[in-house]
């Protein structure tokens, strides 16, 4: 468990303008002691607007909200705060929401009707950056960036042989365990190889990251 963990819980903000989709994932969160709840918002101005206030660490955003929806909300949250995690929570599983969701800088999404066991788990990754992309997302970046290689200047790469070999993992969709066992390495090191990845890349994530990999030829 790291620092994070031990010493401060992450404080959560709840975007929904159904008030029994917020009561149910205050619920869910109340029973993991990692999470605070600090503030709901019943749509993505007001949402704005309490980010501003109550900084949170991790923001529960719904798609579809009156006012401002959940992806414009994401989009300026996340260019005011980059800091701000950003999960989707949706009734639906049209992988087209989700994929522009994550175009727009959330880290990832979940569906409403999970078990609270997979909401923990993956709330957990995400909140301390190891929330692995799924291998359907990793193929819709590959058809949406694939395409356009070929018109891009190539750049060289900043990257050692071992740090390519690690991104090219992450964009399989692969956790830090997994990429460990491939490749004979602690996570630590893994973790510590991901942190001057992301260092050298300007980048902020494993969303950006992949991105970043189909982009340039590396997945």
């Amino acid at each position: 468990m790291n620092t994070k963990q031990q010493d401060q819980r992450f404080r959560i903000l709840i975007a929904d303008d159904n008030a029994h989709a917020r009561e149910g994932i205050n619920d869910i969160l109340s029973i993991d002691p990692l999470f605070h709840l600090v503030g709901e918002a019943v749509n993505g101005e007001e949402a704005l607007s309490l980010t501003e206030h109550l900084m949170p660490d991790l923001i529960l955003m719904d798609i579809s909200m009156p006012v401002m929806g959940g992806l414009e909300a994401t989009r300026r949250i996340k260019e005011r705060f980059p800091y701000v995690k950003i999960v989707m929570v949706t009734v639906s599983d049209d992988i087209t929401h989700l994929f522009e969701a994550l175009k727009v800088g959330a880290q990832g999404y979940l569906l409403k009707n999970l078990q609270p066991a997979a909401w923990h788990e993956y709330l957990r990754a995400v909140a301390i950056d190891e929330a692995p992309m799924s291998q359907e997302l990793a193929m819709r970046l590959l058809q949406e960036f694939a395409p356009k290689q070929s018109t891009r200047p190539v750049h060289a790469s900043p990257l050692t042989a071992r740090e390519r070999e690690i991104l090219e993992r992450v964009a399989k969709g692969e956790s830090n365990r997994e990429i460990a066992l491939r490749l004979t390495l602690s996570e630590h090191t893994v973790k510590n190889h991901l942190k001057n990845i992301l260092q050298k890349l300007h980048l902020d994530n494993r969303v950006q990251l992949t991105r970043y990999a189909f982009e340039n030829g590396l997945a």
